[in-house]
């Protein structure tokens, strides 16, 4: 005949795992958001800045060539900045996009009533 001890230290074993199981299930997971947002604007500061700098390469290397210096520096760096902008606004909208499919529609704060 088992020993009752046993048999009621094995059930407390079982419900234990099985409130762990459940609990893991209803838990919501929470995201780190802060590192991929960061990651989302040195990615953004990155093409604002390498736009610029392949202007400046490109109007440096058609100031050489047809030796119109310095309106090829100044024009490649004018649309290399306006190239890196458009860039950026095309790559903050995928990047809007991904995000909202990956963690859902943004969810408000609550009221706060102490801030009137």
């Amino acid at each position: 005949m088992p020993h009752p001890d046993n048999s009621r230290d094995e059930a407390i074993r079982r419900l234990d795992e099985r409130a762990a199981a459940l609990q893991e299930r209803t838990t919501p997971k929470v995201h780190d958001y802060g590192s991929k947002a960061a990651g989302y604007g040195y990615r953004l500061m990155g093409v604002l800045i390498g736009g610029v700098f392949v202007g400046l390469g490109f109007g440096a290397g058609a100031d050489v060539l047809f030796k119109t210096a310095p309106w090829g520096m100044i024009i490649g760096v004018l649309v290399g900045f306006g190239v890196s902008i458009w860039m950026a606004v095309r790559s903050a909208q995928r990047m809007t996009a991904e995000a909202a499919k990956e963690w859902g529609p943004p969810k408000d704060l609550p009221f706060d009533d102490e801030d009137e």
